[in-house]
């Protein structure tokens, strides 16, 4: 939109339906947007639906959206119809050609307490004028941007600009507004004028007081033209305003104390020189930080906190809050920040054999952290592995995740110690919502108490998916879309290994199911999936110049898929091959590759081997 030459109020209307799911912006302000567009037959301002010039009139907007310009419709600018669709620059320029009779100015101020704004009116007749019926100046005020982290209706929008939250002055009896605006002189001569204030509570429901903005204009009631408009935008808070930006717990901890760290901003006018901030584990409030330095407008800083304790295990949910600002905080609602923490407390002897058919969920010693503190990992009912079972581990990643969102699911802290080679095996359901969704799925593993972490598996979008793209929510097929993946893990014969699952939303995704988790040295127990095929790979020399040789074996000959995959999730390199029961060797031409590591993945039926390979050059 060409706002050097137009100036937005977005009307929410309850079309096709009100949203019932999260806050709705229509519901905030029902009464004032009823009124703007309901017939004047039901008490509302009267604005008439009328798609074309030659489309019968009917009372109220029965479509969204609908546009107008100046109060007229767009074709009278000569669009084809009120659909935005057809507000183009062309049709913006002809509404911004006529020429105005007015000029407005409009000043805001917060009030002490910047729960309300006083604003004042300067209007200046430019050019004699005449009004058809009663000519009155309205005056809006909108949130510039609102922004949702699930989207409160069914299309998918998150963002919503130029939203209408309250409009001054407004008459009502009970709930219904009656009427809205003040009242002007109908004729005007060149060179009048006319000042007047109004104070502007802000609602209750105000999402940002540094969005919230102010559009005037002069309408004529006889006709609903708009006569002029103008724009008081945004003014930042006067008082202090300390934002809590992000939390960094880093994500593990072993035995004993974590130490957390919390980014603050200044968004406020005033120096900060002092502020509270108390850490809460599951709730319970820990030994509060204070922090004492200078701190200005816009600028940021990161807080270390004071170590934490906490010896039980597993996954916790973790806030920081900032309180005792210096001068105090007008604006507490981003004062906090939510992160989690994983704790380890000694180290299983035992092989992981989980199917998820146990109440508990994360099961006991896992771990779940809910950073973005929304759709995340949970037990569902809908589908186990293979239809073995009703039961698995599910994200949903469908109903509002944000793009760009983390998850993670920790099994238990390992010993794996021993002569073999541990095994990750872990059976997978995915499909895409469309072809273009791109979540992913990743699998890493710390030997270091969570210090550095090692990719072993990640799949993304296609490469991820296990069926065909749904468009819908996503629930597996039993008998058709469960693969198992194996996932080598040489080089974690330690006494204390770490593995989680993150999934990563694509914003535009679909879920995720994971069931039978298995790791071990040896052959993982407890798996549920028909195994009869059973494929194995070795990779060998593992680092290597460029040629590898890959040793496959399986109990029947079959045709396997074979690919080369950076750590991006990339395919670069894809062969098929048929190989015969037992066990035989393929070599794979990686020299045309740069030094990094890599997956080689071994497709065959519904199971799939990755193995890591190192090139060295």
């Amino acid at each position: 939109m060409n706002e050097k030459k137009i100036i937005a109020i977005k009307w929410q209307v309850p079309i096709p339906s009100v949203p019932s799911n999260t806050w709705s912006l229509y519901k905030t302000y029902r009464g004032g947007i009823d009124w703007r567009y309901r017939s004047s037959g039901s008490g509302g301002y009267g604005y008439m639906s009328q798609w074309t010039q030659s489309t019968a009139q009917s009372g109220g907007i029965n479509a969204a959206p609908t546009g107008f310009i100046d109060g007229q419709h767009l074709w009278v600018f000569g669009a084809a119809s009120d659909h935005p669709t057809y507000m183009s620059n062309a049709i913006i320029n002809t509404a911004q050609s006529y020429t105005s009779a007015f000029s407005i100015t409009m000043d805001r101020s917060w009030d002490a307490t910047q729960s309300s704004v006083n604003v004042t009116v300067t209007i200046k007749a430019t050019a004699p004028f005449t009004a058809v019926g009663n000519l009155m100046f309205r005056n809006v005020m909108v949130e510039r941007l609102i922004q949702f982290s699930v989207q409160p209706g069914t299309n998918g929008e998150k963002d919503f600009n130029d939203a209408a939250i309250a409009s001054f002055p407004s008459t009502t009896s009970g709930t219904v507004v009656t009427g809205m605006g003040t009242a002007l002189p109908s004729s005007w001569t060149l060179g009048q004028t006319q000042t007047f204030t109004m104070n502007c509570p802000l609602p209750s429901y105000v999402r940002n007081k540094t969005q919230v903005a102010f559009v005037g204009f002069i309408q004529d009631d006889g006709n609903h033209k708009v006569a002029q408009a103008v724009r008081s935008t945004q003014q930042s808070l006067d008082a202090n305003d300390a934002k809590a930006i992000a939390l960094r717990s880093g994500d593990f901890s072993c035995p004993g104390q974590f130490t957390p760290t919390l980014d603050i901003q200044n968004y406020g006018t005033t120096q900060i020189t002092s502020m509270t901030i108390t850490p809460y584990v599951d709730g319970v409030a820990g030994s509060p930080t204070t922090w004492n330095g200078t701190l200005d407008n816009g600028a940021m800083t990161s807080v270390t906190l004071n170590p934490i304790s906490t010896g039980v295990a597993g996954g916790h949910k973790l806030v920081c809050t900032i309180t005792s600002v210096s001068g105090g905080d007008m604006n507490t609602t981003n004062n906090s920040a939510t992160g989690g923490v994983f704790i380890g407390t000694g180290s299983h002897g035992v092989a992981v054999a989980e199917g998820f058919t146990a109440s508990a969920f994360p099961p006991a010693s896992w771990g779940l952290i809910n950073s973005g503190n929304d759709n995340t990992w949970v037990k569902t009912t809908a589908a186990g592995g293979y239809g073995n079972s009703a039961e698995s581990a599910m994200i949903d990643l469908f109903s509002g995740a944000t793009a760009g969102d983390k998850d993670e699911l920790y099994l238990p802290v390992m010993n794996l110690t021993g002569g073999n080679a541990p095994s990750l095996l872990f059976d997978l359901a995915y499909a895409q919502r469309t072809s273009a969704s791109n979540d992913k799925l990743e699998v890493l593993v710390s030997g270091n108490c969570g210090s550095s972490w090692t990719p072993v598996f990640s799949q993304s979008g296609s490469g991820l998916a296990t069926a065909q793209p749904t468009g819908i929510s996503y629930t597996p097929n039993p008998n058709s879309d469960w693969v198992t993946m194996q996932v080598d893990l040489t080089g974690m014969n330690l006494s204390s290994v770490l593995v989680k699952f993150v999934s990563t939303a694509d914003g535009n995704g679909n879920n995720i199911f994971l069931d039978n988790i298995n790791l071990s040295q040896s052959s993982p127990t407890g798996l549920q999936a028909n195994q009869n095929n059973a494929l194995s790979a070795v990779v060998y020399p593992n680092p290597s110049a460029g040629n590898v040789t890959l040793k496959l074996g399986t109990t029947k000959s079959q045709d396997v898929v074979i690919s080369v995959v950076n750590i991006l999730g990339q395919q670069l390199i894809t062969r098929n091959a048929n190989i015969p029961a037992g066990s035989s060797d393929t070599s794979i031409d990686m020299t045309s590759l740069p030094a990094g590591v890599y997956s080689v993945v071994i497709e065959a039926g519904n199971q799939k081997v990755v193995k890591k390979v190192t090139l060295t050059r």
